[in-house]
C-alpha cells in the first residue's frame, strides 16, 4: 500500500513515519509540506493512501482534496478534532488526533484495508465486464426499483459514499462511489468531467466556455456541470476530428 504523508510538521512527518514501521504493508513513497505539492505528489505518484493534515499555509486539506480529479484513500491526522463531521463529509476513512496513538492508526488502517477489500469484491465475476449504453442496470432506492437502459441516464452525481443517477424524471441514489462507476462505463459514452460528476456525451446540448479554461456542460435534462480545466483538456481531444 503506497502512502503520502502531507503535513508542514517535520517533527509529525517524522512521528507518524515512526509509527508506520510498524506496518510493513505500508509503505511512505513521499511527503510534501503543503497542499499545493501534496497535490503535485498524489498526481504524479498515484498513492493509494494519504495521511493528511488540515490547517497548513495556503490551502486546507479540505481545499486540497477539492482540486484533486480522483482522491486516493484519506485519513485526516490533524491536532484539531472540530473537523471530524467535516473530514466524513468528505469521505475520509479516518480521523486522528495528533498525536497519534498506534492503536488508532492501526485501527485506521484496517478500516482501509476492508473499503479495499469492498471495492475489490465489487469488482469481481460478472461485474468486471464494462456495461455499455445499450445495457440495462437495476436501480433500487427505498421501495422504488427501474430497470434503466444505460443509454437514458443523463448524469451520475456523488453524494457522499451514494450517487445520484438522473434519468427522465428521477434521480435515485445508489451506494456506489463515483470512482466505481467510472470503472465500470464505457469512457466513450460516458465523461468523468470532474470529482463530482459523470456526464454521458450524448446526452450534452450545449457547451460553452468557463471560469479558469474549463467548459460548462448543459444537458438535454436542463443540468449544468462544469468540466475542469484539466479534464476540458481530455474532453476537446476527446471530442475533436
Amino acid at each position: 500500500m503506497k502512502a503520502i504523508i502531507i503535513d508542514d510538521e517535520r517533527l509529525a512527518r517524522n512521528e507518524l513515519k515512526n509509527l508506520l514501521q510498524e506496518f510493513p504493508e505500508v509503505e511512505v513513497i513521499a511527503e510534501a509540506t503543503n497542499a499545493s505539492e501534496g497535490i503535485e505528489k498524489i498526481e504524479s505518484l498515484s498513492p493509494d493512501l494519504v495521511f493528511l493534515d488540515i490547517q497548513m499555509p495556503g490551502k486546507t486539506g479540505f481545499d486540497m482534496l477539492l482540486e484533486l480529479e480522483r482522491a486516493p484513500h484519506v485519513i485526516f491526522v490533524t491536532a484539531y478534532d472540530e473537523y471530524a463531521l467535516k473530514a466524513f463529509e468528505v469521505n475520509a476513512l479516518d480521523y486522528l488526533m495528533k498525536p497519534v496513538e498506534p492503536k488508532r492508526l492501526a485501527d485506521a488502517l484496517m478500516k482501509v484495508k476492508q473499503k479495499d477489500e469492498e471495492e475489490r469484491l465489487s469488482y469481481s465475476n460478472i461485474n468486471r465486464g464494462l456495461l455499455g449504453e445499450h445495457d440495462q442496470v437495476f436501480v433500487k432506492d427505498g421501495e422504488r426499483c427501474w430497470f434503466v437502459k444505460l443509454s437514458d441516464v443523463r448524469l451520475f452525481e456523488s453524494v457522499g459514499n451514494y450517487a445520484k443517477v438522473f434519468f427522465a424524471g428521477h434521480k435515485p441514489l445508489i451506494l456506489k462511489s463515483l470512482n466505481s462507476l467510472e470503472e465500470r462505463l464505457d469512457d466513450k459514452v460516458f465523461f468523468r468531467a470532474n470529482r463530482k460528476h459523470i456526464v454521458n456525451l450524448r446526452m450534452i446540448e450545449k457547451i460553452e466556455p468557463y471560469f479558469n479554461g474549463g467548459l460548462l456542460l448543459e444537458l438535454h435534462g436542463g443540468e449544468k456541470v462544469e468540466v475542469s480545466r484539466r479534464q476540458a483538456v481530455k474532453f476537446k481531444e476527446m471530442m475533436s476530428l
